[in-house]
C-alpha cells in the first residue's frame, strides 16, 4: 500500500497558518507529500522547504484571483495537486493548512486504509472534528461547527474537491461512499491572535465575495472581534506534538463568558435534542456512510 499526502497553501507566513505543523504530522503515514505553493509575498515557498524530507514534492502555481465565488479557487487548486499524485499510490490524504492530526491516531488511520484497500466500494475515509476557537483551551460546541469530513480519498481522478474544497465529490455530483475511522482532525482555524486572524479574514472572505459585499460585512479594523461567540468547552486532552512549540508561544489574551451567549429558542431546543440523541437537526452530510 501506497500513500500519498496533499495540500494546497499561500501566504503562510503572512496569515499564520501552521501548515509545517499539518503536513509533518500526518508525513509518517505518507510516502510522499505534493503541496501546491500558491504565488506569495511572504516566504511561503521557503517555509515548506524547511520541512526538508525527501518525501516533500513542491509544485509551484498560480492562483486565480478571478474566482471568487463560492471559494472556487481552493476547489480549483486542491485539484491540480491531487491530478499531480502519480496512479501508484492506493489511497490519497488530504489535510487542509490550518488541520493537524494527532500521533495517537496515525496507527488507525493506516490500518483503516490497508482494511479498506482492496474494497473499490469504499470511496474514501471519513474523519471527525475538533474545533478550537479563541485560544488553544476551547473547542466549538454549537451545531455552526461541521461534525465529520472525508479527508481520506482513493487516487482516483473522478473524485474531485467539492465547492470550496471542504470535501470532496465524484465528476457527476455523487456523494462518496466512506468508512468512517475512529480519529479526529484537529482545527485550528480559529486560533489565532486577533490582528493575525483579522488579517486573515479580511483576505480569505474576497475569495467568496465581490468588493461591495466586503465593504458591508468586513469591517475595517485591527484586531477581530471574539466577543461574538457561540457554545465553547474547555480542551481537557493534550494536543498534538507538532503543535506544542506554537502553543508555548501562545500570548494573546481570549476569555469566554458563556453567560453572556445569547441564544434563540430554538437553538436551546436543537441543542438539548443533540446533546440527548447525539442527532443533529438537519446536519447537511457531504457523504454516504456504506
Amino acid at each position: 500500500m501506497k500513500v500519498a499526502g496533499f495540500s494546497i497553501i499561500r501566504n503562510a507566513v503572512k496569515f499564520d497558518y501552521p501548515v509545517v505543523e499539518a503536513i509533518t504530522s500526518i508525513l509518517p503515514i505518507c510516502d510522499a507529500f505534493y503541496i501546491s505553493v500558491g504565488q506569495s509575498d511572504d516566504g511561503t515557498k521557503a517555509l515548506i522547504q524547511s520541512i526538508n524530507s525527501p518525501k516533500l514534492v513542491i509544485i509551484d502555481t498560480i492562483w486565480d484571483d478571478a474566482l471568487r465565488e463560492g471559494g472556487k479557487v481552493l476547489a480549483v487548486e486542491t485539484n491540480k495537486v491531487f491530478d499531480a499524485i502519480p496512479a501508484e499510490y492506493d489511497w490519497c490524504f488530504y489535510i487542509q493548512s490550518d488541520e493537524v492530526v494527532h500521533e495517537r491516531y496515525l496507527p488507525v488511520i493506516k490500518e483503516a486504509m490497508q482494511r479498506y484497500r482492496e474494497n473499490s466500494d469504499v470511496q474514501g475515509l471519513l474523519f471527525r472534528y475538533t474545533h478550537f476557537y479563541g485560544h488553544y483551551s476551547y473547542v466549538g460546541g454549537g451545531r455552526n461547527w461541521y461534525r465529520n469530513e472525508i479527508r481520506v480519498i482513493r487516487n482516483d481522478k473522478t473524485i474531485r474537491s467539492y465547492k470550496d474544497a471542504q470535501g470532496f465529490r465524484t465528476t457527476d455530483n455523487q456523494k462518496l461512499k466512506v468508512k468512517p475511522v475512529d480519529a479526529f482532525i484537529y482545527h485550528y482555524g480559529w486560533v489565532k491572535s486577533p490582528k493575525f486572524l483579522q488579517a486573515k479574514e479580511q483576505h480569505f472572505h474576497k475569495m467568496w465575495h465581490d468588493d461591495e459585499w466586503m465593504k458591508k460585512n468586513i469591517p475595517e479594523i485591527e484586531e477581530f472581534d471574539y466577543s461574538n461567540i457561540n457554545i465553547l468547552h474547555l480542551f481537557k486532552e493534550t494536543h498534538p506534538e507538532v503543535m506544542q512549540k506554537r502553543i508555548e508561544a501562545a500570548r494573546w489574551t481570549f476569555k469566554y463568558d458563556e453567560r453572556k451567549i445569547k441564544r434563540s429558542l430554538k437553538d436551546r431546543v436543537l441543542f438539548w435534542i443533540e446533546q440527548r440523541t447525539g442527532w443533529r437537526v438537519g446536519e447537511n452530510k457531504n457523504y454516504t456512510i456504506t
